[in-house]
């Protein structure tokens, strides 16, 4: 049995159901940031995989999400152990925090903190709380929820608040903490690190690099066909067949792809409160991931 080094929990996760888990050789394992570019990144490898534009499954089935709580582990485990094709699995998990097997390519994706954040911040209010709560069997609060602060007061809030990434990993310590443990490991040969600012001005490309590192062979005539479906148009245009978690759990299905493009974040921002971020962001992780971390 792996050892898990690091735990990380919330009322949604748990990476100690990786604890154990009985790899493949050829196995994939998709680490992300919430809004990082989770759903992108399994598309893609949903593509280079079944080398078909029409995926025999919805895309959360093919690659499901192992420490989300919502599913008992034991059914996550039997529903993997039933796939014949290439597994690909779904984690929100640094690495870190999850077993490593030479047999196993780990992909991480990274974007601009300050944009997953809005898009975050976008997201959960189109989460049902009360039908998450249901599932994971967590108590319904007890008083009214407060009102949520508008976007540009809780991005600050954001950016300044002490958190402990291992317990708030969509908090900005969190989101230094993941990337900059994979930024340690992405010299080894079976560690894929992916800047998400890439996937949207070089999809062709960055589909070829990541089909070459897995292995994967793709006939030059279906190449353009695969990365049209990749794009964020051709995905949202299929949110449903594409979206994450169980049903019920979004408001809007449709409205889980909102925005594909990067400066979110720093549109919000006065140059003041830029600057605060800069010097925030500058205090959590190495330079040359700090630099590399904020290129468009």
């Amino acid at each position: 049995m792996s050892e898990i080094p690091v735990r990380y929990q919330s009322a949604d996760e748990d990476s100690q159901r990786w604890a154990g888990f009985p790899f493949r050789a050829g196995d994939i394992v998709i680490s992300t940031r919430s809004k990082s570019g989770t759903t992108w990144a399994q598309m893609i490898c949903a593509l280079l995989i079944f080398q078909r534009t029409e995926l025999p499954a919805r895309l959360a089935d093919l690659s499901p999400w192992l420490d989300f709580l919502v599913t008992p582990k034991n059914d996550v485990y039997e529903q993997l152990a039933a796939q014949t094709h290439r597994r690909f699995i779904k984690t929100h998990t640094p690495l870190d925090g999850v077993p490593a097997d030479d047999r196993v390519t780990y992909i991480v994706v990274a974007r601009h903190p300050l944009d997953m954040a809005v898009s975050l911040y976008h997201q959960s209010a189109n989460i049902d709380r009360e039908r998450m709560r249901l599932l994971t069997g967590q108590p319904m609060p007890t008083s009214a929820s407060t009102a949520r602060p508008p976007l540009h007061d809780w991005l600050l809030e954001w950016i300044r608040a002490d958190r402990d990434p291992r317990e708030s990993l969509d908090s900005l310590q969190g989101v230094i903490w993941h990337v900059a443990d994979a930024w340690r490991r992405r010299d080894r040969p079976n560690v894929l690190l992916l800047h998400y600012g890439d996937l949207a001005a070089d999809l062709g490309g960055q589909m070829r690099q990541i089909s070459h590192r897995l292995g994967i062979d793709v006939p030059d005539d279906r190449w353009h066909e695969l990365v049209q479906a990749a794009t964020f148009e051709s995905m949202r245009e299929r949110s449903q067949q594409l979206i994450p978690g169980a049903a019920g759990i979004l408001k809007n299905p449709a409205a889980f792809f909102r925005r594909g493009s990067p400066g979110a974040g720093r549109e919000v921002l006065s140059d003041a409160e830029f600057a605060e971020y800069q010097d925030r962001v500058a205090a959590l992780g190495p330079a040359d991931l700090v630099a590399w971390l904020h290129r468009s």
